[in-house]
Order: structure tokens, then C-alpha cells, then sequence
């Protein structure tokens, strides 16, 4: 069983219907022991990196996500899932994150509009599993304010343009993350989750 993570911040019917419709067997928990005991974490979210973290330390999860990735579990990342994975936000002053991947989350400081908000490409740096099947470039939907910076370029899996060339795919061992978001992003997306749930299969 894959486990989406509600924290209270996140598009979590969106994700569990998009892995339900492509036969994967994902459920929506809130407890501790259900993330341990899953094969997989998603962790879906929109807002702010200090409320997600918040929220995450509140509910005691914390802990059994950085365990269960540390043990080799398979990690999808999505949209806020991704930022949380590195050692600070400048959001709303500096934030510590779960500092599972150093680097920082930035603001856009370029002239165009804020948030990045619709579609895009993707260009491939190092294809993961979850691109088994997909084309370089494609198109998917984003929405944020905020992009990460790795300090190691070699986690980094996709970039994408707007204004800037910034990080919109990392892929580290077992941790897939998006910024972008695979289950609003119709027949392409739905692909990624598929591939996810076969990355669990043979994990």
C-alpha cells in the first residue's frame, strides 16, 4: 500500500483518485504507524514550507517520514513534498526543512508573474523510473512561488524554464520529487503515478 500523507495541506483526493484510476492501490492516512507499516509515501502539498512543517511536527510525522526514507522506502515528493525535502526555505524568513538534501528553497526574482502558474516542460538531466515511457519535454502543470537550489547537482532530474532554468525534478535513490504536479496533469501525469506505483512493485 502507497500512503499520501495528510498534514492538512495538500491536493490529496486529486492524487488518490489519480492512483486509484490507474490501478494502484494508494490510501490517504493521518497516522504515524500507517506511513510505517505503508510500502511507499506520497506527499502532496500547496501553501506555505513554514505551515507544512508545522503542521507535519504537530501531527508527529516527521519522524516516521525521514525514517522510512532513510530505511530505503520509496518517497514521491509533489509540489511542497519537494521543497521540504532541503535544509532551508527563505519563506517567510529562514525555515528549517528535513534537510534530507542540502540545498535551499528560493523566490522567483525574475519579471514575470508570480506564482509559475500553468504549463510547462520539463527537460530531462537524469530520467527517473517515474519517466519510464514519457517524452522529454513534456508539458505539466504547475503552480508556485518557490523553486528549489540542490547543492549537489546530481540529484537534480528535470529542469524547466521560466525566466530562470530551475530545478523541477530531483531523483536520489529512492526519493522521486516533483515540482510540478503529476495529478493535474491529465493522461501524462496519470503516467507518472503508474510508474510510481511500478517503482514501488520492484523496489
Amino acid at each position: 500500500m502507497i500512503a499520501i500523507i495528510d498534514y492538512g495541506m495538500g491536493n490529496l483526493r486529486s492524487v488518490e483518485k489519480g492512483f486509484l484510476k490507474v490501478g494502484i492501490d494508494a490510501r490517504v492516512v493521518t497516522e504515524p504507524g500507517l506511513i510505517n507499516d505503508a510500502n511507499a509515501i506520497v506527499l502532496p502539498g500547496v501553501g506555505a514550507f513554514r505551515d507544512c512543517i508545522m503542521n507535519l511536527d504537530n501531527m508527529h510525522l516527521i519522524e516516521p517520514i525521514i525514517n522510512s526514507i532513510k530505511k530505503g522506502k520509496p518517497y514521491l515528493g509533489i509540489c511542497l513534498g519537494l521543497q521540504i525535502l532541503f535544509s532551508e526555505s527563505e519563506e517567510f524568513g529562514i525555515q528549517k526543512g528535513l534537510d534530507l538534501l542540502k540545498g535551499k528553497v528560493v523566490r522567483f526574482r525574475n519579471n514575470l508573474k508570480v506564482p509559475h502558474m500553468g504549463w510547462n516542460t520539463v527537460k530531462l538531466v537524469n530520467k527517473p523510473p517515474i519517466f519510464n515511457g514519457i517524452d522529454d519535454n513534456s508539458y505539466f502543470y504547475f503552480v508556485h512561488s518557490f523553486y528549489v537550489k540542490p547543492d549537489n547537482e546530481e540529484v537534480v532530474s528535470g529542469i524547466t524554464d521560466y525566466g530562470i532554468t530551475f530545478t523541477s525534478m530531483v531523483w536520489k535513490d529512492n526519493i522521486i520529487a516533483t515540482q510540478f504536479h503529476p495529478e493535474k496533469s491529465q493522461q501524462t501525469g496519470l503516467k507518472i503515478l503508474k510508474n510510481f506505483g511500478e517503482f514501488v512493485r520492484k523496489a
